[in-house]
């Protein structure tokens, strides 16, 4: 018997026709659900759970790129009005 791990909704939020419709207010939430996204892309969760497990210190370069889209986050967030690409690489640390 052969077993196959699926993985879905790993696209789950990426921009829909509706998220770019005129008029479309983003909300927190979808800019928290953005920078979740961004972390997670980085693989810090992985380096997260060794350091917990083995107490090898996650490398200083995913640590502080963790930080800095967390900061990101909240400048966005506190913005009267979220952009509607806030989405786009220009708000976000690379």
């Amino acid at each position: 018997m052969g077993l196959r791990v699926i993985e879905g909704g790993l696209a789950a939020r990426v921009a829909k026709p509706a998220d770019l419709a005129e008029g479309y207010m983003p909300s927190r939430e979808d800019e928290l659900l953005e920078a979740e996204r961004r972390i997670r892309s980085t693989g810090y969760e992985t380096w997260r759970n060794r350091e917990t497990l083995t107490g090898v210190p996650v490398p200083r370069e995913i640590r502080y790129l963790a930080m800095q889209i967390g900061y990101a986050a909240d400048a966005i967030g506190k913005l009267a009005d979220i952009p509607a690409d806030f989405r786009s690489d220009f708000y976000w640390p690379a």
